[in-house]
């Protein structure tokens, strides 16, 4: 039996500039931290001879090649494997389709189990720009390579994204308090709105495939805020990290109408009134969670459960994508 587990993650300043629509030309960076939430994949050899496949749906083939599901049938390509006499189930403590990075995760942790089955050694880096190549490259989805990256990686962590494809990847220099405060200060709500980010992402990468000016200065002024975030983070400025969260949602959602709705909307005003410094939405948009700064937690809490939004409790991850059983 092997248990491979995957941290889910959100996004602390420059999310967008991940996508090599953008970076290809100008250069990505952004901070992610990864949480203890996770996409869990099993594999175990069983007798008999088809490959059984467990996740929202039941596939029984006889072959990895005749799978439905996308990622799992490339990434039994990708290790050359045909699956024959392994059964696959995949769970989640987040559902999918919420912001917090679930398919990078599910892909790595995937590619984690299978390595492990054929006894490979894979290095973080190596494992991320695997599931981005899956992802990104063999079924041509419109999105970023952050979510793969902090997930194989963990921690609160920088990357920049090169214009010839590499990656850089160093960890956050904050102090241990203000790790401390920011783990204890930030706060997830649930909208109750699920989404493809896929179908979200596809406007910023066809505009910025385009060249639109507009979508472009955007992605130019929210990798700024990036690096303003960096910068407030590492001084230990915790607030200023908070009113850079708000600056970049109002911008963020200019980039889509699909990007927020009146409900939304209305809880984040009502958040700000409530005790949180700074939030924004997680992820492509949409839906998902709502992320907050606040100090005056419990009038948050308060505020946010009269309005109808569950809270989920979290710390963050500091051992990104591992084998939990072998």
């Amino acid at each position: 039996m092997i248990i491979a587990r995957s941290p889910l993650r959100i996004s602390l300043g420059g999310g967008g500039t991940d996508l090599p629509s953008y970076y290809e030309k100008f250069g990505g960076f952004l901070i992610a931290g990864a949480i203890d939430k996770y996409v869990y994949i099993t594999l175990h050899e069983t007798f008999v001879p088809d490959l059984i496949v467990k996740y929202s749906e039941l596939e029984r083939v006889p072959n990895a090649a005749q799978l439905k599901h996308p990622i799992i049938r490339e990434a039994f390509g990708l290790v050359g494997l045909t699956g024959q006499s392994l059964e696959l189930t995949s769970m989640a403590d987040i559902p999918s389709g919420t912001g917090l990075g679930s398919s990078g995760s599910f892909t790595t942790a995937l590619l984690k189990a299978l390595h492990a089955h054929q006894k490979n050694l894979v290095h973080p880096s190596e494992l991320a720009a695997q599931a981005c190549d899956i992802e990104l490259n063999r079924l041509h989805e419109p999105i970023g390579k952050q979510d793969q990256y902090i997930a194989a990686y963990g921690g609160l962590t920088c990357f920049n994204f090169l214009p010839d494809g590499r990656v850089e990847a160093w960890p956050l220099k904050v102090s241990e308090e203000t790790r401390d405060n920011l783990e204890d200060n930030l706060l997830l709500f649930f909208t109750g709105y699920s989404r493809s980010a896929s179908a979200i992402l596809k406007e910023q990468d066809t505009k910025s495939k385009a060249a639109d000016a507009d979508m472009i200065d955007n992605l130019h002024f929210v990798k700024d805020l990036g690096l303003q975030s960096q910068r407030a983070l590492e001084g230990g400025d915790l607030h200023e990290f908070a009113r850079l969260m708000d600056v970049h949602w109002q911008r963020k959602k200019q980039r889509s109408g699909g990007m927020s709705n009146p409900r939304i909307n209305e809880w984040y005003d009502l958040a700000l009134a409530s005790g949180a410094l700074g939030g924004k939405l997680i992820g492509a948009g949409g839906g998902g969670f709502l992320m907050f700064y606040a100090e005056d937690k419990a009038r948050l809490r308060h505020a946010m459960r009269t309005a109808g939004l569950k809270e989920v409790r979290f710390g963050f991850d500091f051992e990104g994508t591992k084998l939990v059983i072998t």
